[in-house]
């Protein structure tokens, strides 16, 4: 399963997910963020630089209808998978939101920013983004913008593999939360304080925290974030062999993720479920989610997920020392792959195939 390390991004939800072939792996595996999607090429323009040159009378006249809009075009491209895209229409959007003094939206600008870079993997353009979200929060007292711009960075700093950092910034935004008796950023807080644990090897005290943290998302009636903490919870259970745990509590997150049509945490509980199922060798089972998986990436004209599931087939049936089958998916990823212009991904399944028929 690729582990996805979930940032907490408000409006768009949050967020961190890939394929492990065995579960005492699976802790590498929670910081190799798939937004963890495999990076692509993207020319990166300096926040800065772009936010501050001069407009013109065009440009000055853009309405904020016009910068909303361009935000939830930004939204959408990242769902799609295009961060490239989503870069372009937030800088845009910055542009007009800093011509009219609008700061609460510049964060929320920036906070999608900050997702699309580290999905094309340009860690340094991130940093900024969130650092300005949070400066933003700070200027405008605005406590409950701290507290996701805070564990945003946290998971950031857990991602570049600074583990004490992390784990200080979120335990700010607790103390933030716990201050203003904010229920929904104490529910964050201890979730993200249990990805922390995990990535320190100590699951006993990061499934508490998790637990901990559903009684928090629970009272807010934040189907998503329980769903998350869910998938974290059950992250935690299957790195630590767990395997009826696991079971139960992804399939937990699937239903509730499902009925609220909450389609990344959906696809990271299924991820989460063939590892599972795959690990107690059923193997039957494993396809039928994978199956599931396939089809909800085509529903959501998602290739970078259609790929994922043609890997996670492949992985499968190689697993079950089916070549044919699994060279068919591979070929069909790579195929993905080069639609995409991934050429990262692609190597790295060429790499898988080529490996599995030299095996053979």
């Amino acid at each position: 399963m690729k582990q996805q390390l979930v940032f907490s991004w408000q409006k768009v939800g949050l967020i961190c997910v890939g394929t492990i072939s065995r579960p005492q792996v699976l802790l590498h595996s929670f910081l190799l963020v798939t937004f963890l999607l495999s990076p692509v090429a993207a020319s990166v323009v300096d926040i800065t630089q772009q936010l501050h040159r001069p407009l013109n009378s065009s440009v000055g006249r853009q309405s904020r209808d016009e910068a909303d809009s361009l935000l939830r075009i930004g939204e959408q491209q990242y769902t799609s998978g295009y961060a490239d895209k989503t870069v372009a229409s937030c800088l845009r959007a910055l542009e007009l939101y800093h011509s009219i003094g609008d700061l609460k939206a510049q964060g929320l600008a920036y906070n999608l920013l900050a997702k699309a870079y580290i999905q094309l993997g340009s860690s340094k353009e991130a940093e900024d983004a969130l650092r300005r979200e949070l400066a933003i929060a700070r200027d405008t007292k605005d406590f409950q913008a701290q507290i996701f711009a805070l564990n945003n960075i946290g998971t950031f700093l857990l991602q570049q593999g600074e583990s004490a950092t992390a784990g200080k910034t979120v335990e700010e935004a607790l103390a933030i939360a716990h201050g203003v008796k904010n229920i929904e950023g104490e529910g964050l807080s201890l979730s993200n304080l249990g990805l922390v644990t995990a990535r320190l090897g100590d699951y006993n005290k990061a499934i508490k925290l998790y637990e901990n943290a559903l009684t928090f998302r629970r009272q807010t009636g934040d189907a998503i974030g329980e769903a998350n903490t869910l998938n974290n919870l059950g992250d935690a259970y299957l790195a630590s062999g767990n395997y009826q745990d696991t079971i139960a509590t992804y399939g937990e997150a699937m239903q509730i993720a499902k009925t609220n049509r909450d389609r990344t945490n959906e696809l990271r509980a299924i991820d989460g479920l063939v590892t599972a199922h795959t690990a107690v060798g059923r193997y039957e089972r494993a396809f039928d989610l994978l199956e599931q998986r396939l089809a909800l990436a085509k529903e959501l004209q998602n290739l970078q997920e259609e790929l994922k599931s043609f890997e996670s087939y492949a992985q499968l049936y190689k697993q079950q020392g089916n070549y044919l089958t699994a060279r068919n998916f591979y070929e069909r990823a790579i195929t993905l792959a080069r639609t995409l212009e991934d050429s990262k991904q692609e190597v790295q399944l060429q790499d898988q195939l080529t490996e599995m028929l030299q095996r053979k």
